[in-house]
């Protein structure tokens, strides 16, 4: 056998080697147990505290919104998608506690002009040329967005 091969060889079987003891240390024993993931994962994201709290726990104690919603345009928008993670309001109900979105600038992520979104699903309007001095939500309830 050419010395060169014996060289490329023993250097292949260093290298394949120091792969499979390396991947000992760094995969994770739980991997591959639910598939391409680390099975652990699931106890750990179990034991994380829960932000959001769902539409359901809002309407517990905003039930006159919810009827706003239930026909509104918004209707199949989630109460946190605007207000942001419910727990700290649900812990202590202060209005410090939720997000009040205000501002032409808080609309625009939705609304503001963008030929990507389909502009028969969600309403458009062009943030530089429509009632630019005005807040939105001097003319728009966004609870009830057709008034």
């Amino acid at each position: 056998m050419p010395e060169q091969v014996k060289r490329l060889l023993i250097l292949s079987v260093i290298l394949v080697g120091s792969f499979l003891i390396l991947r000992s240390f760094l995969i994770p024993d739980s991997f591959g147990e639910f598939g391409h993931y680390r099975g652990d994962v699931l106890n750990e994201i179990q034991s994380l505290e829960v932000k959001y709290q769902g539409e359901t726990v809002c309407l517990d104690c905003h039930e006159d919104y919810g009827e706003f919603k239930k026909v509104g345009l918004h209707a199949e928008i989630s109460c946190e998608s605007c207000h942001g993670p419910g727990w700290k309001h649900i812990e202590d109900p202060n209005p410090e506690n939720i997000l009040l979105p205000e501002g032409r600038e808080f609309c625009g992520l939705c609304h503001n002009k963008n030929a990507a979104r389909d502009a028969r699903e969600i309403a458009q309007v062009d943030l530089n040329e429509h009632n630019s001095e005005s807040d939105c939500m001097e003319c728009h309830n966004p609870h009830a967005p057709w008034q």
